[in-house]
Parts: structure tokens; sequence; C-alpha cells
């Protein structure tokens, strides 16, 4: 029987042990997507406690207590801290199988020192032992970035967001980690929201230009485009309930606006006429300046109305949308394609069984202006565990390059998830070690070493352009 957890967690053959160990392991982190807060890193903010790591904002581990009967008041409400990290050790127990139970252990064992097991019994030995820790200087926000090996992060920002953080965080010669903003424009293009007509007011206010007509609305996008490329952004995402590709003449979609400015909300052929004018406008406006364009689908928000009056968005009520079409999407990246104007491009779907698609619709748009154009992205949400992440990387290695993918992300808004960097290069040397074992491919170990500290890192700094 293996050890829990031990040096060799994932990794069942010797050549993975080898690939991990001496290639993986100690090559550099980039995280060129997730959802932590600039500003925490701005003020290298200290936490009082383990639960304000853990379940501030968490809700993988809030979908997971609600799974165990929790009640509210120990996930979002009011509960002293101390209870709600016992509620989350209780469930904590049960996750077996569930990624939570591996990388919270790796989070332990890497940050914490602690090698045993976090559950009933051991909350309040844990809890002790890691706000402890968390009293150490080494345990601020930065100093852990610092100890992850991290190089570049990519934060999710609005267009109308200052970027205020990122300003200090730059002009701070003592922190040597680039954190760059990436444009998350969905309240620019989601037109059938309530508060859409607000949100242009404040997009209008911060770039300058009027907005009463959708090139309006193009020309204040530019604005804000060249301020954040000027900001080092080199990275667009996009979260998109469907994948849709309706064209419609440049009359029909001032029509759509001009109804909306006056209070209308668009009809559902309406909605994806216009985000479809919106997302060719802004894919070529990526081309030009050379930016990636992160494109996620496949999702089903806010699926309990009851709780999400209660608490709004983000908070665990999300599901699988199972509408996803590789055809849409080939017709999506084509119509960019046609005048020379696609960019580098990444694709994420929500669903596993989209994965031989997206594999196929990536081999149609490959070209020499960049290795790997068009990626497939990590495997994502309710598939970054140990069968999702094999999978998504079995079926790229089938149908495309696996030698060439970006790796991957930790799409987290918690500073201790680095370690799913870890979780993923382990997951990836084991599945290269049983192929090598079992003959499939040659044991060179140049070649594999390169290709694992490539897929770990490298291929995602030559892929965005990064200087580091």
């Amino acid at each position: 029987m293996k050890s829990f957890m031990d040096k060799d967690f994932l990794l069942s053959t010797a050549t993975a042990q080898t690939l991990f160990h001496d290639f993986a392991e100690h090559t550099p982190i980039l995280d060129y997507h997730c959802h932590i807060n600039p500003q925490e890193i701005a003020e290298d903010r200290r936490f009082e406690n383990i639960t304000q790591v853990w379940l501030g904002g968490d809700h993988y581990k809030w979908r997971q207590m609600r799974s165990n009967g929790v009640d509210e008041y120990y996930i979002t409400g009011d509960a002293p801290d101390r209870e709600k990290f016992q509620k989350w050790a209780e469930t904590l127990e049960k996750a077996i199988g569930n990624p939570l139970y591996h990388w919270s252990h790796l989070e332990l064992q890497r940050y914490f020192g602690y090698t045993g097991t976090l559950n009933s019994k051991t909350a309040e030995e844990v809890w002790n032992l890691c706000n402890a820790k968390l009293q150490d200087p080494s345990m601020s926000v930065r100093n852990i970035i610092r100890q992850s090996n991290v190089t570049l992060i990519c934060t999710t920002d609005d267009p109308v967001d200052s970027l205020e953080w990122h300003k200090m965080i730059a002009a701070d010669p003592d922190f040597p980690v680039q954190v760059l903003p990436a444009w998350r424009p969905d309240k620019a293009m989601n037109i059938e929201k309530p508060d859409y007509t607000d949100y242009l007011a404040k997009l209008s206010a911060v770039s300058g230009v009027e907005i009463h007509s959708f090139a309006d609305l193009k020309e204040a996008l530019k604005v804000r485009l060249s301020f954040f490329d000027s900001m080092g952004c080199r990275a667009s995402d996009h979260a998109l309930e469907y994948v849709m590709y309706q064209p419609a003449s440049d009359e029909e979609i001032e029509a759509i606006f001009s109804r909306r400015m006056a209070g209308q909300i668009p009809s559902y052929q309406e909605e994806l006429q216009f985000k479809t004018a919106f997302m060719t406008f802004v894919g070529k406006e990526y081309h030009r300046l050379g930016w990636a364009m992160q494109l996620h689908y496949g999702t089903k928000r806010d699926n309990n109305t009851l709780r999400y009056n209660q608490l709004g968005p983000d908070t665990g009520y999300d599901c699988i949308n199972t509408n996803g079409s590789s055809a849409e999407m080939a017709a999506f990246l084509n119509g960019l394609n046609v005048t020379d104007q696609l960019p580098k491009t990444i694709i994420y779907s929500l669903n596993p069984v989209d994965n031989a698609a997206i594999c196929t619709v990536l081999g149609c748009f490959q070209d020499s202006s960049a290795i790997g154009k068009i990626q497939q992205g990590s495997a994502w949400w309710f598939n970054d565990h140990k069968v999702g992440m094999t999978e998504q990387m079995t079926s790229l290695a089938n149908l495309g390059l696996l030698a060439n993918f970006i790796g991957m992300l930790t799409d987290s808004r918690s500073f201790l998830s680095y370690t799913r960097h870890e979780y993923f290069r382990r997951i990836l040397c084991d599945l290269l070690g049983k192929w090598v074992e079992n003959g499939e491919y040659p044991a060179d170990m140049d070649v594999l070493g390169k290709m694992v500290k490539d897929i770990s890192y490298y291929n995602a700094v030559r892929y965005f352009g990064f200087s580091l």
C-alpha cells in the first residue's frame, strides 16, 4: 500500500516519478487566468485565520458543504470562523475521489507543513497550526506568491476598471512578480441584462466617449483596449452562456442597439445577433493587438433562484450546459479567419463531452503565425480533477499535439491554489510515464523533459508573448 499523498503521489511509474521530480516539480508557475483580487496583492494582505483563506468566496467548497447538509449559516452566513472550519473538516473527510480532498491536503503540506489528514477529529489541531503559521510574515499574500514560484499572474478585469492596483504593484521594485490585467468585457456584451444601460454609462464616463450607438460602443471599447494594452494586457476572457454565431447587417445591429437604449429588452434572436457582432468586433481587435482570446462556454449559471436572490451570483449554483456546438464555434472562428483576423484563441467547454469536438475544431484553424495558435484550454471548473484532466489531455494528444499545450491555470480566488499546478503536473507526468512504460513512446528523457517543462510553463510564456 502506498503512503497517503507522499512524494510520489499520483506518480504510478518510475518514468512518471523521474519526469515530475527532475523536470516539473521546480519549474516556475505562470497563472494566466485567475480571479484573485489585485488589491490584496498591492496591499500584501495578511489573513487572520485559515477560514478566511479557504472558505471566503470558494464556491467549490460551499457546494460540498451543502451536499453534506450543512446549514447556510456555516457556509456564507455569520457563523464564527472556527465553526465554519469545523463544518468544512466534517465535510472533507467524506470527499473521497473529489479533487478538493487532494487540493486541501496539498495546501496543508506545502504552506503549513502539515502531513496528517484533516477531518472532524483533527480540526482543532489543524486550526491552531494553520492560524499560528498565518501570523508569520512569510504567509502574507506576496510571500505566498513568492514561495509558490510564480512569475506572472493575469487577473480578471472589467473594461471600466481603473487598474490602479496593477499600477501600484508594477511601481514596486521589491515585488518581482508581474501582475497583469486580463480583459473581461462580459458586461459590455450582455445586452439582455436589466442593468445594461447603467453599465454603458460607466463605460462612457471612463472612456470619454458618449455611447448612443453600437459604433459609439466600439469606439469606447477601443479606448479601453488601448489602455489595457498599455498596462501589459495580453489576453481577453469571455464567459459565454452558449456558442453562438448569428451574423446580421450593420443596420440590423444598430437597430437592436437603438431599441435597447430606448429600454426595450431584445428578443433571443436579437441577443444572439448582437453578441455575434460584439464578439466579431473584439476578436478582430485582439488580432490587431496580438492578444489571445479565451472563450469559456458550456455553463448554465444561477440555477437556484431562491439562493440567487439571497446570495447573488458565483455562490455555487451553476451546472454544465449540454448545448455546446462545435459547428457554431467553427463558424465563429471562420468568420474571423475569412478576413485573416482570427486571433490566438483558447477554447474551454465545461462539458467534457465536447473534448473531441473542440480538438477537431482546433485543427481547422492552425497556421504558422503561432505554434498552437488555437488551443483547447485546460480541463476547467467541474473537470479539473484527475479523470477530467487525464481525459482532456488524452483527447488533445489523440487529435492534436499535446506537446504544444499551454497547460494549467488556477481559475481561483485563493492565493493557496497554486498547488493545483502541482496536481496537474503530477497527472501530466503520470500520463506520459504510462505511455512510455507501455512502449507507446520512447524513453527519451531529453525530449520528454522538455515537453513536460514546456507544457508546465514555457509554452504559455511564448504563446502570450510575456517578457519574463
